[in-house]
């Protein structure tokens, strides 16, 4: 399978594995759809690791090779008008990218990237993972401007990711930027060497699946739902988010340090 999906305790693996550059291709994307929905339907996988097979990179972005079928303009104007998934759909059916930007998910995803994360792969770094490593030849990039196709930089809301000015280099002049642009740019969390790459993904994704998965879950979603809320709107949702997130640790035993009483006090 082009994306492999392991678990091994609660750590899931989420590999795009198609050669050497890791070419997306229609079907792939229904199934990382399909991987991405049974990662976040199971509780006993607190987080991910997202990468490309082992000496590959990350992703270079769509198979521009691939020719898509001929489809009328009534097919056309479905496909554009609804997201609905028919039976006579086949895998490489066009709208399973977008689909995937529509998924809520409330589990953390790192990225442990080498290599080229182009276009498509630039996408689904930013939209997909919430941490970021890479090594040292890692290689990041929008170049669709250059062929023509736009709109990309706003679809990511990327000056959310990284200030305005690097968005803007990024969306308008099709350039790769470097793994020290990617550090200097706030776009990615550490640069590791590429024989480290692994074990400190492996390293963080443990970090992260021993903390109380309910308390990591309430922290990502305030934070999603809260960047597009007034503050006064995050404040009240957040107030009865956290209250539910120290209720569900009370009820699997675990007490905030706030709320032990020392015996000397």
């Amino acid at each position: 399978m082009p994306i492999r999906y392991e678990t091994d305790g609660a750590i899931a693996t989420i590999t795009i594995d198609n050669g050497r550059l890791s070419i997306m291709q229609p079907q792939m994307h229904k199934e990382m759809h399909r991987v991405l929905t049974e990662f976040s339907a199971d509780d006993a996988v607190h987080v991910a690791i997202m990468k490309g097979a082992d000496g590959c990179s990350f992703c270079a972005g769509d198979d521009l090779k691939w020719k898509p079928e001929d489809p009328s303009n009534r097919t056309m104007l479905e496909r554009q008008l609804s997201t609905a998934k028919r039976r006579s759909d086949p895998p490489a059916r066009p709208g399973w990218d977008q689909e995937i930007l529509r998924l809520e998910r409330f589990k953390p995803i790192i990225a442990a990237v080498d290599g080229y994360a182009l276009g498509q792969g630039f996408m689904m770094l930013t939209h997909l993972t919430d941490l970021r490593i890479c090594t040292p030849d890692a290689e990041f990039g929008l170049p669709e401007v250059a062929y023509g196709m736009g709109g990309i930089g706003g679809l990511l809301r990327l000056g959310r990711q990284m200030p305005h000015t690097a968005a803007m280099w990024c969306m308008l002049t099709a350039e790769r930027f470097s793994a020290e642009k990617a550090m200097e740019w706030h776009y990615v969390n550490e640069i590791v060497p590429r024989d480290d790459l692994a074990g400190r993904a492996r390293e963080i994704a443990e970090k992260v699946a021993s903390l109380p998965p309910l308390a990591v879950r309430v922290e990502m979603e305030s934070y999603q739902r809260g960047m597009d809320m007034s503050r006064e709107d995050a404040v009240i949702m957040m107030g009865h988010l956290y209250r539910m997130s120290v209720l569900g640790g009370a009820l699997e035993g675990i007490t905030p340090a706030f709320m032990t009483k020392k015996k000397d006090d």
